[in-house]
């Protein structure tokens, strides 16, 4: 998985999502390896594509991908 890009890692986080958080943590280590070597410093998500896309949801999105090293933002 080390190969894979950062729009890759990013719909897999949205499909592991949409699957009760399956693998979550997986994808979340592959997305913090390509932005590393794109030289991302903050994940975009869409709102409409998240399973709580309200604030509570948000809130709590990014407080999780915090505690992985990984800026959250939303579009």
């Amino acid at each position: 998985m080390s190969d894979i890009t950062y729009s890759e890692a990013i719909d897999a986080i949205y499909a592991s999502i949409q699957n009760d958080n399956e693998d979550l943590d997986t994808h979340i280590a592959a997305l913090k390896g390509a932005m590393a070597r794109e030289g991302i410093k903050e994940a975009t998500f869409e709102t409409a594509k998240l399973a709580q896309g309200n604030r509570q949801g948000r809130k709590l999105m990014q407080a999780y991908f915090r505690k992985k090293g990984i800026a959250v933002g939303f579009s």
